[in-house]
């Protein structure tokens, strides 16, 4: 074999050995490398925020000084004094007919000493209510037969914000009102809401009693039940 042919196959052998190497350390040299995950701008985010808390002011009231220790009659509230057209309607127990037209109703629950307020098939309104000692208050179908901005009960010398008559009996008309206020300016009962406190009204929160008052009107049916 001549010198020349020698020299060739000697520099192929030369590229292939270098051509070897470098793919045998490219290769560990990729392999050695840690993969980059991509980071892509996100659409969101997640913020976890601390979840507001509101405090209501505290009404100032005046503690009773006075609590009536007297027994209620069975279905008697006050006597509301207003008018001789009330006068008249008393005496005739005079009733305003239940109005189904308008979608309300308003649901009171003994048992519970709870008040569901509807509109249709909605819950609009859920009150805390107290009804009568000794099973006072009368169950049934009623509707709301007046409403008096404050009406006065000269049985007990109380005044009673937010009246929504419910039925008579006798000269007396039960109703539902907010917690009464005695003669001397103190809030009664305001402790004992979630209780049977009154003389057969349903009473509720002074709050509860203005949205209720503004939200009703006459012919409203009210069903009291056990």
């Amino acid at each position: 074999m001549s010198s020349r042919v020698i020299g060739f196959l000697l520099a192929v052998t030369i590229m292939l050995l270098g051509a070897v190497a470098w793919t045998v350390t490219s290769s560990q040299a990729l392999g050695s490398i840690t993969p980059v995950t991509p980071t892509y701008a996100k659409a969101f985010a997640v913020a976890e925020l601390a979840k507001p808390t509101y405090t209501p002011s505290p009404i100032a009231t005046i503690a009773p000084t006075e609590t009536p220790t007297n027994t209620p009659e069975a279905v008697a509230e006050a006597v509301i004094v207003d008018s001789p057209i009330r006068a008249m309607a008393a005496e005739s127990q005079a009733e305003v007919p239940v109005s189904y037209s308008s979608g309300k109703y308003i649901l009171v629950d003994i048992s519970e000493q709870h008040m569901y307020v509807y509109e249709g098939d909605l819950l609009v309104y859920s009150f805390i209510a107290s009804t009568g000692m000794n099973n006072a208050t009368r169950t049934g179908t009623f509707s709301v037969l007046d409403k008096i901005p404050n009406a006065y009960g000269a049985t007990w010398d109380l005044w009673m914000p937010n009246w929504l008559g419910i039925y008579w009996a006798g000269s007396l008309e039960n109703g539902i009102h907010a917690l009464p206020i005695l003669s001397n300016g103190a809030t009664l009962w305001s402790g004992f809401l979630g209780s049977p406190i009154s003389y057969g009204c349903v009473v509720l929160d002074t709050f509860d009693a203005q949205v209720l008052y503004e939200w009703a009107e006459v012919g409203v049916p009210v069903e009291i039940q056990w």
